[in-house]
């Protein structure tokens, strides 16, 4: 039997706690969409805040996750998500052989966050 299915919601991080905020609403949100039965949400940085993503990863596969998905929380592809985190995921996966770990792509690139950023603008403006 496959175990639950964990999200890792993978941020970039800042000095300023504060600059969390809106990544820990999100993730709070996808918890409530999800259901408690579903598989545990976390976050992880890629630098200057904790978890990291091998942290965030560990701590699933503790909980019992059998496949986490990455989910970078970046606007697009930039070197972090082409050169740095593949080296990270490969990192993780080595030391989880037995969990399936997958990563989406960055969420900027979805045609739907695009959409959804566009409208925000449009009302911003009126």
């Amino acid at each position: 039997m496959m175990g639950p299915h964990g999200i890792v919601l993978f941020a970039h991080g800042a000095r300023d706690v504060r600059w969390a905020e809106p990544f820990e609403r999100l993730a709070a949100r996808l918890r409530e969409l999800r259901g408690a039965s579903a598989g545990t949400v976390s976050l992880a940085f890629l630098e200057l805040m904790t978890p990291d993503l091998p942290a965030a990863v560990a701590a699933q596969v503790a909980d019992g996750a059998s496949v986490i998905t990455v989910v970078p929380v970046f606007f697009g592809q930039g070197g972090h998500i082409r050169r740095d985190l593949p080296v990270i995921l490969d990192q993780c996966r080595a030391a989880h052989p037995s969990v399936e770990i997958r990563c989406s792509t960055a969420v900027g690139e979805d045609a739907d966050v695009i959409e959804a950023i566009a409208g925000y603008c449009l009302r911003q403006a009126f």
